[in-house]
């Protein structure tokens, strides 16, 4: 799959408690380069098998001749920085994460609610989603994939970073899917350091990071 241990970014070592069975698993992350793409559609796990399906495009201006799948795998071959991150807990493709420049993202833009509270900065970057397998869950892959979304935004040369995450406590339920929490939570965003520039809605904060 074209993995070069090489370029495997911050391990993190988590321990995890499940029954009577206590154990620690290793999570590494990595650029989505071309080589890595069956990578990353073993990150999507299950969803990997339909075309049609999001594939983190939501945000971005899709071309109709292909679908989705295909639009991600133009995306990360042609891209002369990738466009996202690939967590791997101990060794297997378990999640991913976007994160591009903001003016890249024209899905931010053509949301009022979003534009009353940015700033017009070409410096700024967006991490748009995190998509972590369900049996990964509760392992810390979505805090390494953010703490991932930082350092390469950094070393690409952004002044800050920038996401639009839910605040589950101010839900008006108790129970949330995993697929509604795609942008992020409030907790992870808070755990990584950003903090709270305005709210779109009363659960829908926008949270900054300055590099």
């Amino acid at each position: 799959m074209g993995r070069s241990r090489g370029d495997l970014k911050p391990r993190y070592w988590h321990l995890i408690v499940r029954g009577c069975i206590l154990g620690v698993v290793t999570i590494e992350t990595a650029p989505s380069t071309p080589a890595r793409w069956e990578d990353v559609v073993s990150a999507f796990g299950r969803r990997g098998t339909d075309p049609s399906w999001c594939w983190c495009r939501r945000f971005l201006d899709n071309d109709e001749a292909v679908d989705n799948r295909t639009a991600l795998q133009l995306e990360v071959a042609t891209a002369s920085v990738p466009p996202g991150l690939i967590a791997y807990v101990d060794g297997v493709p378990a999640g991913w994460t976007r994160v591009m420049p903001r003016d890249q993202v024209p899905g931010v833009w053509a949301n009022r609610a979003l534009r009353r509270l940015l700033t017009e900065d070409e410096g700024v970057w967006w991490v748009t989603c995190f998509a972590v397998q369900q049996r990964f869950r509760g392992m810390g892959v979505a805090r390494a994939l953010l703490d991932a979304a930082v350092a390469h935004a950094r070393h690409h040369g952004a002044t800050a970073v920038e996401g639009h995450p839910v605040d589950t406590d101010a839900l008006q339920t108790s129970r949330t899917s995993g697929s509604a929490l795609f942008t992020g939570t409030v907790r992870l965003f808070a755990t990584v350091g950003f903090s709270e520039v305005g709210r779109t809605y009363p659960s829908r904060p926008v949270m900054r990071l300055e590099l």
